[in-house]
């Protein structure tokens, strides 16, 4: 089952941003515990999803940042 980009490369960046930023976060000791666990998962999702330039949660909606 191939997977159609549905991310533009605004999107990619903004995700990329917010996946270092939270990497930063926990890396540094600034955020710890259970919300800094959460932060790195929510982190590596954002990382995935902006290198396969396919978001999950797009997918039911039909939505598309993609240009055409």
């Amino acid at each position: 089952m191939k997977l159609e980009k549905n991310m533009g490369t605004t999107d990619r960046i903004i995700r990329l941003i917010l996946a270092a930023v939270g990497a930063v976060l926990y890396f540094t000791g600034t955020v710890t515990g259970t919300w800094g666990l959460v932060l790195v998962i929510l982190a590596a999702v954002f990382l995935l999803t902006s290198v396969f330039a396919v978001c999950p949660l797009y997918l039911p909606f039909k939505i598309s940042t993609a240009k055409k």
